[in-house]
């Protein structure tokens, strides 16, 4: 049965270092419009009220910046993914920062509470710290903790206040589940920016990370089939995107956090269209555009249109 497709549009980058990335959305759409394509004439969608104007609170919280409008974005993104699944559609979700992800998670774990969740998680940066190991404070680096449920307080190196650690406690539970997904039911692609913190975790919680030299000797399609294999045992997919796990310096550094020696854009495809065509799959993230740091005019965009139209196809099979 074909899946039918509604585009959600969350255009926050509150969780983010550096500003510019909740324009990403609009920038992939222009980048669609110059190419003369319908793409986002061809689904329907809706766009996700935003918290934006946060970047001017004088409250700071310097562990989990701006964690208060955070969590009140995650959840409404947790609503819109949730109400999206449940009217039958598949949720194509853009967002600005990738603590977004936090919020996808938890919808689709509250239309699918008793089954389980793998998460292929594509992506430079690994994303699994917590308030408590953060060298930057930014959410963005956190979704993968939050929704583990971890706080990796054995490699603590900040102190939280108390209401970091209150709302940090709420983003874990969106959705009423604590945990959305086990460690060993997690994948890396791509992921090679990381602090110690991460890779103790890492190594401890044995999280496969299929680093870019080994995609190529394996193949993607040798690393699909091994994906796969492991994550069997799994009722259901999520597949987030992090545009900065392409090599920033061969194809563009519009992102937030631009890392050199990533995926190919047709490395990226190839792995996309596999894994996106399995019926598991429930979900697909793209995050971190950022038009603003793009010294190529608007390359990163154009880069992630192309591969997006491409792997829709793969969805709608």
């Amino acid at each position: 049965m074909k899946r039918s497709i509604k585009i959600i549009k969350n255009r926050s980058d509150i969780g983010a270092g550096t500003r510019g990335s909740d324009l990403g959305i609009d920038a992939i759409e222009i980048a669609a419009i110059n190419k003369g394509s319908q793409y986002f004439h061809n689904y329907p969608h809706i766009d996700v009220e935003t918290r934006n104007d946060a970047v001017y609170d004088p409250s700071f919280h310097p562990y989990a910046k701006r964690i208060k409008e955070v969590y009140e974005q995650c959840r409404e993104v947790a609503l819109v993914v949730e109400r999206t699944l449940r009217e039958g559609f598949f949720p194509l979700v853009f967002s600005g920062d990738h603590s977004s992800a936090i919020g996808t998670i938890s919808g689709i774990k509250s239309v699918y509470p008793d089954q389980s969740l793998g998460v292929i998680w594509i992506d430079a940066h690994a994303d699994i710290h917590s308030p408590y190991t953060t060298p930057s404070g930014n959410l963005h680096g956190m979704p993968l903790a939050a929704t583990l449920g971890i706080d990796n307080l054995l490699c603590t190196v900040n102190r939280p206040d108390e209401e970091t650690k209150k709302y940090w406690q709420k983003l874990k539970g969106i959705g009423g589940h604590l945990g959305k997904f086990q460690a060993q039911d997690l994948i890396y692609f791509g992921v090679r920016d990381t602090e110690p913190p991460e890779d103790i975790l890492i190594n401890d919680l044995e999280i496969k990370n299929y680093i870019v030299d080994e995609v190529r000797q394996l193949s993607v399609k040798g690393c699909i089939r091994e994906v796969m294999k492991k994550l069997a045992g799994c009722d259901l997919i999520y597949v987030s995107f992090d545009v900065d796990s392409m090599d920033s310096e061969l194809i563009s550094d519009g992102t937030g956090t631009p890392v050199p020696k990533g995926f190919y854009a047709s490395e990226v495809t190839e792995l996309l269209e596999g894994i996106l065509s399995s019926k598991k799959v429930v979900c697909f993230e793209v995050v971190e555009v950022n038009p603003l740091l793009d010294h190529q005019g608007n390359k990163m965009a154009e880069v992630a249109f192309e591969i997006l139209e491409k792997v829709t196809k793969s969805i709608e099979r």
